[in-house]
């Protein structure tokens, strides 16, 4: 493999505390050396980021593949093409495929369509590559009624459990699936909702509720959910990842259990942190997800938690739909929107363009912290000399016009067509290889 050097850049890499115009030489695939004034590789390829962003690899750690299973709505090759188009070197696929990723054999095969996919990749390089970690389920099915063979899901490469979409409710089980994790290090990854306090509610429970006449779920049912699985962790010394945090009380709860010791870590989505309930008036089905959409105040505190590192991580949370499940009534839509190729514009667009947080902060929320929570390996979140050279570079202030037409994923279902927001992804690289370049 040809060496490259990427030239010029502002290098931000807060796993090394590196913030600097600086050059990143690459050869075998790995980081050699970061420093001023190096020369390019012999036969290898010089790319002048000047005016760009240079950073380890994005981690999207919530991501929802569909394969096995509903390959009409994603592929894990589709997948991994609007993942590297969305500035993303890696992701973890969430386990509500159709057989669940609740045994080996499935991990197996997730495992073997992401390299398939790389193989495509080494023979056509329009196509695109992503490294694919899976995710385990908690229970077998998702049912919530029996453990899954945590152990043996590790062992074949489960970076988590997740029964994503479906909390487990019973705090029995909820507290051994923490005590068996706990043996692994992994972190056990809960959908927080109180079923019957949500009842059948399709958006958040206040005033926009009440005008639309929608049934709403009120802002409890996440919290009481978040605050039992603090306790639990607690109780069981394990690492809990709270996924999707949509409010300011499940905030404040995690602050308060992170003070007292309790190994938590927890996650936003980027529609989380831009739009609110009043989203929903148009009825656009684009904007039903679960969590739903809450009140602004509730959007002002996550914005507070992603800038003093209450929030460890942003996550797409990408939940791919077709056009003819969600051209439906709002009641009748399924919960869930894309959000691969928009992820990281929203995120340069409101967090950074808007000064509420730093560079440095970005790349820790979509790079270091993710890669750090799920234990990556070959040194994914940091440009050290010797990691693997998974890179995201990035403009902060090209603009990025989102239309759904282009994207890469199977799906359509984004609330954000049409928005053009300040900051575009410029390059993809996951081992050295090119896998996106804008334009």
């Amino acid at each position: 493999m040809p060496g490259l050097l990427l030239k010029n850049g502002r290098v931000v890499d807060p796993a090394s505390g590196t913030d600097g115009l600086l050059d990143v030489l690459i050869e075998g695939g790995r980081i050699v050396r970061v420093d001023k004034g190096l020369r390019g590789p012999q036969g290898g390829e010089v790319i002048d980021c000047d005016g760009l962003v240079v950073a380890p690899g994005f981690v999207d750690m919530h991501v929802h593949l569909r394969e096995p299973g509903r390959e009409d709505k994603e592929t894990i090759a589709s997948g991994c093409m609007a993942a590297a188009a969305g500035g993303f070197t890696a992701v973890a696929a969430m386990p509500n495929t159709s057989p669940v990723n609740d045994d080996p054999s499935v991990t197996e095969f997730i495992k073997a369509r992401a390299e398939e996919q790389r193989r495509r990749f080494e023979a056509d390089p329009s196509q695109a590559y992503v490294r694919v970690h899976p995710i385990g389920s908690i229970t077998k099915g998702l049912k919530g009624e029996e453990l899954s063979e945590i152990g043996g899901l590790v062992r074949q490469g489960c970076v988590a459990v997740s029964d994503d979409g479906r909390p487990v409710s019973s705090s029995f089980l909820m507290r051994k699936a923490l005590e068996y994790a706990r043996m692994f290090d992994i972190p056990v990854i809960n959908h927080a909702q109180d079923l019957p306090l949500s009842s059948e509610g399709v958006m958040n429970e206040g005033f926009h509720s009440t005008v639309l006449g929608l049934r709403g779920m009120h802002a409890a049912a996440e919290e009481i959910m978040v605050f039992r699985d603090l306790r639990l962790a607690e109780l069981a010394g394990s690492r809990i990842h709270v996924p999707h945090v949509s409010t300011a009380g499940s905030l404040a709860l995690i602050r308060a259990a992170r003070a007292r010791g309790v190994r938590v870590t927890c996650e936003v989505t980027p529609h989380h942190f831009t739009l609110t309930d009043e989203a929903v008036c148009g009825y656009g089905t684009s904007t039903k997800m679960n969590p739903p959409l809450r009140a602004e105040e509730d959007r002002m505190a996550l914005l507070e938690g992603l800038a003093d590192g209450t929030i460890d991580a942003v996550a797409s949370d990408h939940a791919p739909h077709t056009v003819e499940e969600k051209e439906v009534e709002y009641d009748q839509a399924p919960f869930g929107v894309i959000g691969l190729e928009t992820a990281v514009p929203l995120g340069l667009d409101r967090l950074v363009a808007s000064g509420r947080v730093g560079l440095d902060r970005f790349v820790r929320l979509y790079s270091t912290g993710p890669a750090s929570i799920l234990k990556l390996p070959g040194g994914a979140g940091t440009l050290a000399p010797g990691a693997l050279a998974d890179v995201t570079v990035f403009s902060t202030a090209r603009q990025t016009m989102v239309d759904p037409a282009r994207f890469r994923s199977r799906s359509r279902n984004t609330p954000f067509g049409g928005w053009t927001l300040k900051g575009a992804v410029a390059l993809t690289l996951v081992g050295g290889r090119l896998v996106h370049r804008a334009g």
